[in-house]
């Protein structure tokens, strides 16, 4: 939980206690409860928001429409490297080990 073991847990509660007193704690645990819980909610709305802007819109659609076409041609031109150059890379190999057999038997 945040990088904080047991002994520095512990530590940080005896200061807030010394700091507040037994009784305000539980009332500031629950105020930073409901703050966290708003702030919580506050991003959730947003996000409904911006989802019910982008689909009424149709951007998803178009996005996803515009990633595959890119994923398409990628592969195409993948595919196109590949046969062009297996040939002549399979030709250059097979020429080094034509010259270089003789001297691998001398040695």
């Amino acid at each position: 939980m945040f990088g904080i073991g047991g002994g520095e847990l512990i530590f940080i509660i005896f200061i807030a206690l010394m700091l507040f007193g037994s009784d305000k704690v539980p009332d500031i645990a629950r105020t930073l409860a409901k703050g966290m819980a708003q702030v919580k909610n506050a991003t959730n709305e947003i996000k409904s928001e911006i989802q019910k802007e982008v689909n009424s819109n149709g951007i998803d659609t178009s996005m996803k429409e515009l990633s595959e076409t890119f994923t398409k041609e990628v592969s195409k031109v993948k595919e196109g490297l590949d046969t062009n150059l297996s040939h002549p890379m399979q030709n250059i190999s097979n020429d080094i080990e034509e010259a270089t057999g003789p001297i691998k038997r001398q040695l």
